[in-house]
């Protein structure tokens, strides 16, 4: 009986050290070696400051931005820390009142915009923390934003064409667009043009 505990101990001290420090450390090592960006979260600075990760979306609210789908963690939106959807099924009336209300402000946000709402800006995800919309949910959004930044909209098509990622391999996924990365490259573009129109 000791000797068959002896071997359960010894194989038990033996797997935990493999697969609880061995294991994770290699993995973590050949990460930051073969993947450095995405190993450290996928980390954009700017001016050497942090101001987000390319996975996990910002709630951007001024008119001049993109606006990635709604969040439902709480207490604020894009909360990491509460990665969740709001478990409403879709008869739920607190759901329904709750896209009524994203659908009104986001018509009197973008009165020019002719096509239908994409149901992304009305629903949320079931994370809360999708950092990507769709190409056709950022042109939606473009009349808005080129007014709000007095740029003409095919300046801002044209990011959102840049900024615009295929399919993984052209078949996994679907094309999407990085609402921090857009909203970024909007940024350097007006602030291109201020420089040059101040020469």
């Amino acid at each position: 009986m000791f000797a068959s505990f002896k071997s359960a101990a010894i194989l038990f001290v033996l797997l935990t050290a493999i697969t609880g420090f061995v294991y994770p450390l290699a993995v973590y090592g050949i990460a930051r070696v073969a993947f450095p960006q995405q190993a450290n979260g996928s980390l954009i600075e700017r001016d050497g400051h942090i101001i987000g990760s390319a996975l996990i979306g910002q709630n951007f609210d001024a008119p001049g931005y993109f606006q990635g789908r709604p969040s439902a963690t709480t207490p604020t939106p894009y909360n990491a820390l509460a990665s969740g959807g709001s478990n409403l099924g879709p008869s739920n009336p607190a759901l329904i009142d709750a896209m009524k209300q994203r659908i009104a402000v986001l018509r009197k946000a973008n009165p020019d915009a002719e096509k239908p709402i994409p149901s992304e800006l009305v629903t949320a995800s079931a994370s809360g923390l999708d950092p990507d919309i769709s190409p056709q949910t950022a042109q939606w959004q473009a009349p808005r934003v080129a007014r709000a930044r007095g740029l003409p909209q095919m300046q801002v098509q044209a990011l959102i064409d840049a900024q615009t990622q295929s399919p993984a391999l052209g078949l996994f996924g679907e094309a999407r667009v990085n609402v921090l990365a857009l909203n970024l490259a909007l940024d350097d573009a007006q602030g291109a043009a201020a420089h040059n129109a101040r020469r």
